[in-house]
């Protein structure tokens, strides 16, 4: 299996989610607050999360930065980014109802079944490398994985990079893991994660963030009090 190329950016987004969908939700940040900050402000941040999810490799980000200028950006692009923020949106209201025990808003499944749709026309189910007669397994690939979805190039089209996206949330809302999906804690936080912890408790998308403000909170409370 070919290596993939070293990273030269550092990542610019926080994954915490446990799931690529719900990361993708995150990329809208402080939704409680009257001006929530958007973290998606032009294709290439869109692109850079696909490459800090590991959706694509250092050479395909290196393409879209390159075919895609900041300043003005392509109609194409432009149109990726107006179906990405809605793909957005329409998730954040779809788990915000299965977390409410509610049911999901038929826009917002409306708009994850049309990325549902693209992502079975650019896909193809095949047989990883190990399989075919004559060649050996990489080291990386799972033994007890005999076939694999296998998307399209990811630089064949400016949304190409939302499919994996959609497909990793449909997979979410159809498993159990569902019933682990929280928010966190933090009133002006709220970010979506899977709760893989032992006893299913944790409450903070990060303990290094909002986990020890509240931490800070709770000293000085304490401090006041006594």
């Amino acid at each position: 299996m070919e290596s993939q190329p070293e990273n030269r950016r550092p990542p610019k987004f926080e994954l915490i989610a446990g799931n690529v969908a719900l990361d993708f939700i995150n990329t809208l940040d402080d939704r409680p607050n009257a001006q929530p900050k958007e973290l998606l402000t032009n294709y290439n941040d869109l692109a850079t999360f696909g490459h800090d999810t590991g959706i694509l490799t250092s050479a395909q980000l290196d393409y879209f930065w390159e075919d895609v200028p900041c300043m003005p950006q392509p109609e194409d692009a432009q149109q990726a980014m107006r179906r990405a923020i809605n793909l957005r949106e329409a998730l954040y209201a779809i788990f915000s109802a299965v977390m409410n025990r509610q049911t999901a808003p038929q826009e917002a499944m409306d708009t994850l079944n049309e990325n549902l749709h693209d992502a079975a026309l650019h896909s193809r189910l095949i047989q990883p490398e190990a399989m075919q007669p004559g060649m050996v397994r990489p080291e990386t690939a799972q033994p007890d994985k005999a076939f694999e979805w296998r998307f399209d190039d990811m630089t064949s089209s400016y949304e190409a990079m939302l499919r994996p996206i959609a497909r990793a949330a449909a997979h979410l809302l159809a498993s159990a893991d569902v019933a682990l999906v929280r928010t966190c804690s933090s009133p002006t936080c709220q970010w979506f994660f899977l709760d893989t912890s032992k006893n299913h408790h944790r409450r903070w998308c990060s303990m290094q963030s909002c986990g020890n403000r509240a931490k800070v909170r709770r000293f000085y409370a304490k401090k006041r009090t006594a």
